[in-house]
């Protein structure tokens, strides 16, 4: 491996200082490369040894998005003759022909989601027409992908996809960086529980919210509303004086959230998405030390179910999860105990580092080919 090689991440779709792409990849490649990171609407700069190349792009509609946000990341990557590029969104696999003509490069699709299951999930397309645009998809990524040196995804189910008609496939999993929510000095609230992150209908929160009408607790809840009719509609609900509501924060806070509560909740509806996909918020409650209540899903149970750190239930049923929580909730000792081994788990195998050396691995192994 030369010191010299030069990986460049491109994306244009994603935010300036996303977790996944610059918190976590593009700054562990630049442990061992000089890294580039192509990133639209951001201030071009070094950061953590990462040169960051920012651009302006305000597109009226992700179609647009599509067609001129790629093409100026494509221009931008072509300057910056890397030996690898990183790709980080669907769209940009129409530029892996010309990137790979222009440059020679080794190219890598990172897919950080199962996107066929995944568009069967947007609600910005009308519902007749998300199976045939799922199929296109999928018939275009296969095709598209024949062209890349290696692709990388984040579960084994989607990596399992992708080995179909692939040789050259790694599983990077999501996991969440300690230094992102490492925690000093904890003192929990036995009845305190939060939940986290996007506040969808698909995540479960109204049935979070009738659940803890027949429980004794204190649900934090840390996120921003996809729709105001949601926001209201859960503002309704009889059990909201219990709820206390953060908004969206900063990881600060939600390090203080953490500390503050004794049960982390997971509870997302069974979308075609979420049953096969790694929920970081679990992985995150746990290496701060909380017990999880999560949803009965398969994937679920094959990650944790032996730790005796995590209660399952139905995500759709607000009594039974009702009934779980007050029972969490009889035995702080117990709760403590959960959380231990939940900690415990994290910081043995659910964290970055490991995921780390596969990515410094993965990029050795494509140089030297």
């Amino acid at each position: 491996m030369s010191e010299k090689s030069t990986v460049c991440h491109l994306t244009s779709a994603h935010s300036d200082g996303d977790i996944r792409i610059f918190r976590k990849l593009a700054i562990s490649s630049a442990e061992k490369y000089k890294t580039y990171c192509i990133i639209p609407n951001a201030k071009s700069r070094l950061e953590e040894n990462v040169h960051v190349i920012g651009f302006q792009s305000s597109p009226r509609s992700r179609l647009m998005r599509m067609i001129r946000t790629v093409n100026i990341v494509l221009d931008e990557a072509i300057k910056v003759q890397a030996d690898i590029y990183h790709l980080h969104d669907p769209e940009l696999l129409r530029i892996v022909k010309k990137l790979k003509h222009q440059t020679g490069a080794k190219i890598i699709f990172d897919s950080h989601e199962d996107v066929p299951k995944q568009i069967l999930d947007k609600y910005w397309i009308p519902k007749p027409f998300r199976k045939i645009i799922s199929k296109i998809y999928a018939i275009n990524e296969r095709r598209s992908c024949k062209h890349v040196d290696g692709i990388i995804s984040v579960t084994p189910i989607i990596c399992k996809r992708f080995s179909k008609y692939h040789e050259n496939v790694e599983m990077i999993a999501n996991f969440p960086s300690f230094a992102n929510i490492e925690m000093e000095n904890v003192v929990r609230k036995t009845n305190h529980i939060c939940y986290v992150g996007g506040l969808y209908q698909s995540r479960g929160i109204k049935e979070i919210i009738e659940a803890i009408d027949e429980c004794d607790v204190v649900l934090h809840l840390a996120g921003s509303f996809d729709s105001k009719e949601f926001e209201l509609n859960l503002k309704s609900l009889p059990a909201w004086n219990k709820v206390i509501f953060h908004g969206q924060v900063e990881q600060s806070k939600v390090r203080t959230i953490l500390a503050e509560c004794s049960i982390g909740i997971v509870t997302l509806h069974p979308t075609p998405s979420y049953l096969e996909a790694y929920p970081i918020k679990m992985f995150e409650y746990m290496n701060a030390g909380l017990a999880v209540l999560s949803s009965d899903f398969p994937i679920y149970r094959e990650l944790i179910g032996n730790i005796s750190c995590c209660q399952f239930v139905d995500p759709l049923n607000p009594r039974e999860i009702a009934s779980v929580l007050n029972e969490m909730l009889k035995n702080p000792t117990h709760l403590t105990e959960m959380g231990k081994r939940a900690k415990n788990a994290a910081e043995k195998k659910f964290n970055w580092n490991s995921e780390k050396e596969k990515l410094h691995k993965f990029y050795h192994k494509l140089l030297n080919e």
